[in-house]
């Protein structure tokens, strides 16, 4: 109601003046159109002897004029009230109706429930502020799921080291286990809780862009032979066999920090060797692209379902379905991609269908932009 009565005065206050302004501009250039034909009449009424007469009719017709004009300004103010309560009227229904449900779906959003929308009417400002407001809420939607989410992949992966840990000393307590071995168990659980956190730690870093970077010139082909070197005896463990594939014609240096480059590949090897079985192999290629260099790693795993690709990237999801549960916390793709961008780059995962996936990730090459 508030709204209306704004609206209504504002347009009202526009008429009056816009009338008033009429009025003014009639009344300062109308004598001027009809003092010739005035002075037309009381010359033809003076030649035909009527001398006072026409000095009456002028004057008569020149009140006629001027009354006429403010008869019709003040006949025009009902019409001009109307008017403006009619404008005023339809203009804050709609302003009103909009405002009511984005209070309305605020006020849900604000209790937690992020599944409201509002509906899109029209094409104009208020119809871009309901599209807005869709998408934040769909955007709440996804940081709510996150959240319950990363609460319970942690409660989950604190779950089994702490449940071995209260069996270890419980079997310890009882006699059943020597407490020399005992100990090295609750050990090696700690050290996987101290991973765990770690990790944690990291991908926050890593996703507030918090992590130092000592960003140089290096030569891609030593990154890569380096990484490979560093996994092949986990690899021969495995009987999984890991090729290095480099082009024929040098490629250019890579603006990159050395210890990150090193993660990365880490990441992508160690998830490539979990998920290819016994007699597959593993392809670490590099190429140039355009003012970039692109690393590529390849399994013959059973690959990533079309279902799930959009999320591989996401903080502790796992393809356990697609691809076996094999260890490691689900944030070692999180941290790659932070670090990949971190330095410039972009990571991704190849759109092709099962068997195998491949990551790829580019790097800058010096002197490019």
């Amino acid at each position: 109601m508030r709204l209306f009565l704004k609206l209504f005065f504002s347009y009202l206050l526009v008429v009056f003046f816009a009338e008033l302004l009429v009025v003014v501009l009639v009344e300062s250039f109308a004598p001027r159109f009809f003092q010739g034909h005035v002075e037309r009449m009381v010359h033809m009424v003076s030649m035909m002897g009527g001398g006072p007469m026409a000095e009456s009719l002028k004057a008569d017709l020149e009140r006629s004029l001027y009354s006429t004009l403010n008869s019709a300004f003040l006949a025009s103010l009902p019409l001009a009230f109307g008017i403006s309560g009619i404008i005023a009227f339809f203009t804050s229904r709609k302003f009103t109706r909009t405002a009511e449900m984005l209070a309305e779906a605020s006020r849900k959003v604000a209790a937690g429930n992020y599944r409201v929308r509002l509906p899109v009417l029209g094409n104009d400002e208020l119809s871009e502020l309901a599209v807005h407001f869709n998408r934040l809420a769909e955007a709440l939607a996804r940081i709510e799921q996150t959240r319950a989410e990363l609460i319970g992949n942690v409660a989950h992966e604190l779950r089994t080291p702490l449940a071995a840990l209260q069996g270890y000393a419980e079997a310890m307590a009882d006699g059943i286990m020597p407490a020399g071995e005992a100990a090295a168990k609750i050990g090696r659980e700690v050290r996987a809780m101290a991973r765990l956190v770690e990790d944690l730690a990291r991908v926050s870093r890593v996703e507030v862009g918090a992590v130092p970077l000592d960003l140089a010139a290096y030569e891609p082909e030593a990154l890569a032979r380096r990484a490979v070197e560093r996994f092949l005896p986990a690899y021969q463990e495995k009987g999984v066999k890991l090729l290095l594939e480099l082009p024929e014609n040098p490629l250019p240096p890579v603006r990159a920090d050395a210890e990150r480059v090193a993660q990365v590949l880490a990441n992508l090897l160690a998830n490539a060797l979990r998920y290819t079985p016994s007699g597959g192999e593993v392809r670490l290629s590099l190429e140039r692209a355009g003012g970039a260099v692109r690393f590529c790693v390849a399994d013959t795993g059973p690959g990533v379902p079309e279902a799930i690709r959009d999320r591989v990237f996401e903080r502790f999801f796992r393809g356990d379905a697609a691809r076996g549960r094999s260890g490691g916390s689900g944030v070692g793709l999180t941290i790659a991609k932070g670090l990949v961008e971190a330095m410039g780059g972009r990571i991704w995962l190849v759109d092709r269908a099962p068997p195998g996936a491949t990551f790829c990730f580019t790097l800058p090459a010096v002197g490019f932009t």
